[in-house]
């Protein structure tokens, strides 16, 4: 899950993986595999940092999730 701001400055949690591509027509539209689009304050490479990170943060902590369930 990623934190946006958007337009009207209210924050929104999104499933990093639920996103399909980004456009910047100049404001950063965001459109889910759903079809729903999210207009964002945040730049598209600000967006791709944060889904990045996010991504990190799994695969860092997906050895540790894994033992657990053994």
């Amino acid at each position: 899950m990623i934190k946006i701001t958007r337009l009207n400055d209210t924050v929104l949690v999104i499933n990093a993986d639920m996103i399909q591509f980004l456009e910047a027509t100049p404001d950063t539209i965001i459109t889910l595999t759903d079809g729903r689009k999210v207009v964002a304050k945040e730049p598209v490479d600000e967006i791709i940092d944060k889904v990045v990170e996010y991504k990190h943060r799994f695969l860092i902590a997906g050895p540790e999730v894994r033992s657990r369930q053994t």
